[in-house]
């Protein structure tokens, strides 16, 4: 995986830099270095060598932990609980198939997270960080025109992380393979705020050059390698493996188009003869799942095209609403892009306009054949967001009953969760008395969510609202303050917790327990900085 260093925020980015390169000091060497001296007993690992001796898998959980502390707080991070659970929907049986197959060993699979997330940039980039994270942009659902192209991505990433292709590429027995190591890595984020070539090889040619540029010769095997082990994985998760090539040849044509800066991707995982070669002849081998019906993804393509740009000028864009294609999915997904535009500008004349033409696509998603349950779930829920965006949250929750049951690796009620609770605002900021029943069940509901899902921000910040309306105050504290530790600002959190402690004793009929939660999650998180702050300080 080849890496590169830009820096749209550069502070941010030196802070995070200047904390890799500390923690990864503060590792011990790997045990094949101990005892080597100088640069002429440094070797590169071969495929299929185990990465054990070169970086733990702790220590790679560690590290990508750390790079996730610092990105979830980028505002180029994207929580979009629709497409989100789209993109979960596509990687789920892709990490089963990996299990099944025997490509997650006991060590990677007890460590590492192996969860997608989403970057709002128009770029058309993927890319595997330690630890099992692997990030998506919009720019590339966004030129997909099918699931399996899509997938096809994401098993290729997915196989960088199972083969541990990072820890790999560390040259074992000197310490400056760590510093390399963190200018990849450092690469890697940069790629994902869309670096130009030019800066690109400014920061290759920049300090450690030797072992970053063995990296970079090395990795042709591993890109190959991942080719390999994600086609099969493709194959075994029940996706059209036709996808993987016609991926590459939408590569290749915008590679002849000479890129122009918007396909990082090109300049990370760079084409060759030998891989468009590969992935071409594997479209010839019998035995390969259908493809997918398309309604979908479209859906899903048309919300990363309106999520990228959600300034007025771009949403006006927009907001039109037709196409004269013959095909369904086009018609389906211009009315989603125009109606989902409308509601982000909170355009009341044309939210209402798109009303009916919601309507009509529901309708249309429900005839048609194979019936596609996502599909269908996509519209009503962006109908329920126009309807709650108009002050109609009673509607909303009707629309919301509609929504069909769907059991697929991936798939969860957050979007429906975290919509209803927006709803049950909605209903209770015009009819308090009727919603008032509505807003304590979904409060409860969201309250077991996050018992199970700690890490949901959005969800903790939803609950919060919600337990505000309800009367609920110390519950409310506690829990902006989960959201705040769920991105990793610790310091927001802290500071919210002591407020809820000094409101514990004034808010009447509050449950001592929550108090005693807050107490205790107060002291974890004062611990969890001290040792964030020691570790950055190199252990003293």
């Amino acid at each position: 995986m080849n890496a590169t260093v830009q820096t749209r925020s550069t502070p941010r980015w030196q802070r995070l830099l200047a904390a890799l390169l500390a923690l990864l000091m503060a590792l011990p060497l790997p045990a094949s270095a101990q005892g080597q001296a100088g640069p002429s007993s440094v070797r590169l690992p071969s495929l299929g060598e185990t990465a054990n001796a070169d970086l733990s898998v702790a220590d790679e959980k560690r590290i990508g932990e750390s790079i996730m502390r610092e990105g979830r707080r980028d505002p180029t991070f994207l929580d979009d609980p629709v497409l989100l659970d789209y993109l979960q929907s596509l990687w789920a049986p892709l990490v089963l198939a990996a299990r099944e197959r025997g490509d997650i060993d006991a060590d990677t699979a007890a460590y590492f997270a192996y969860e997608s997330f989403l970057l709002r940039e128009r770029s058309v980039n993927a890319f595997a960080l330690p630890g099992g994270f692997v990030g998506v942009h919009l720019g590339l659902i966004g030129i997909t025109t099918s699931r399996d192209q899509l997938a096809s991505v994401l098993a290729h990433e997915l196989a960088h992380v199972t083969q541990r292709h990072i820890a790999r590429s560390i040259a074992p027995g000197a310490r400056s393979s760590m510093v390399g190591l963190a200018a990849i890595l450092l690469g890697i984020l940069a790629a994902t705020q869309g670096a130009s070539a030019d800066v690109v090889n400014a920061s290759i040619a920049g300090g450690q050059a030797a072992a970053i540029q063995g990296q970079l010769n090395f990795s042709r095997d591993m890109e190959r390698e991942a080719d390999r082990i994600g086609y099969g994985l493709l194959g075994a998760a029940g996706y059209a493996t036709a996808g993987m090539g016609e991926m590459f040849e939408r590569m290749e044509v915008a590679n002849r188009l000479n890129d122009a800066g918007n396909f990082p991707y090109l300049r990370s995982h760079p084409l060759t003869v030998d891989r468009i070669a590969e992935a071409r002849s594997r479209t010839l081998v019998p035995g390969s799942a259908a493809p997918a019906p398309p309604l979908s993804h479209a859906l899903m393509q048309a919300r990363a095209r309106v999520l990228m740009d959600t300034s007025a000028q771009g949403l006006q864009r927009l907001v039109g609403g037709a196409t004269s294609s013959p095909l369904l999915q086009d018609r389906l997904a211009a009315t989603y892009a125009g109606a989902m535009a409308a509601t982000l500008l909170k355009d009341s004349a044309r939210m209402a306009s798109f009303g009916p033409a919601l309507d009509t696509a529901i309708g249309q998603a429900r005839a048609a054949s194979p019936r596609e349950p996502l599909a269908e779930r996509a519209l009503l829920l962006l109908k329920a967001d126009l309807l709650i965006a108009r002050g109609e949250g009673a509607a909303a929750m009707q629309t919301l009953a509609e929504l069909p049951a769907i059991g697929a690796p991936g798939i969860t009620a957050r979007p429906q969760l975290l919509t209803r609770g927006r709803a049950a605002l909605a209903w209770a900021a015009d009819q308090p008395t009727q919603a008032g029943a509505e807003l304590r069940r979904v409060t409860e509901d969201l309250q077991t969510w996050v018992t199970d899902q700690p890490q949901d921000g959005a969800a903790w910040e939803q609950l919060a609202a919600t337990a505000e309306a309800s009367g609920l105050r110390l519950r409310a504290l506690r829990a902006a303050a989960e959201a705040r530790a769920a991105v990793g600002d610790l310091v927001g959190a802290i500071d919210r917790l002591r407020a809820a402690q000094g409101s514990a004793g004034n808010v009447a009929g509050q449950d001592f327990i929550e108090a005693s939660v807050i107490d205790a999650r107060l002291r974890q998180l004062v611990a969890e900085r001290r040792l964030l702050f020691m570790e950055a300080r190199g252990g003293r």
